[in-house]
């Protein structure tokens, strides 16, 4: 691993920092509907440095820690862990994540400087069940109850200011739903 002062971050240098939103909307599946759940949270980023994969492929890593509380009652409903990986080579930016259901997702998704706006930067990732390259794995239980079909996921970054949007198709309660979630946070 190269040492995290010494890598060029590219497209994800503006993730790193502290950042804090209170405007997020989480639209989440019911058995009879839907639910809509407000929440506030906190994401940490961290550049962890460079990574070579089989001598020939070199990765910017920043490393993430997100966690989200309902405005209700200030419990976490969502604890989520992972990376935002670079590869310069390929113009491939690649977010891996985790949560705690048994669920874990590799997106990923081409990057071009014009993919932004003046000053703003934007990540675009997907991944499906069945893309060969952006892949979904879960438990059985998962798989058997409440399937993750696709995932796709937006940040947009200007300065200290970042927003981002995400949309998880779900196999769940004998339908497909879209489970969203967006907020806008500010770096602290």
């Amino acid at each position: 691993m190269t040492e995290p002062n010494d890598v060029d971050y590219g497209p994800l240098a503006g993730l790193i920092g502290t950042w804090k939103g209170d405007k997020g909307l989480d639209v989440s599946p019911e058995p009879d509907g839907s639910e809509e759940n407000p929440y506030h949270e906190t994401i940490l980023f961290e550049g962890i440095g460079g990574v070579r994969n089989a001598e020939s492929q070199s990765l910017a890593a920043v490393r993430y820690h997100q966690v989200v509380r309902r405005k209700s009652n200030d419990e976490v409903f969502h604890n989520e862990t992972g990376y935002w990986m670079w590869d310069a080579a390929a113009g491939v930016v690649m977010h891996s994540l985790t949560i705690p259901r048994a669920v874990c997702v590799l997106a990923g998704g081409r990057y071009a400087p014009e993919d932004g706006g003046g000053d703003e930067v934007k990540l675009a990732v997907r991944a499906a069940l069945d893309d060969e390259e952006w892949g979904i794995v879960q438990s059985p239980f998962m798989r058997d109850n409440a399937r993750t079909v696709s995932f796709e996921h937006e940040v947009v970054i200007g300065g200290d200011r970042l927003s981002y949007s995400e949309t998880t198709v779900l196999h769940i309660y004998g339908r497909v739903f879209e489970h969203t979630d967006r907020n806008e946070l500010e770096r602290s």
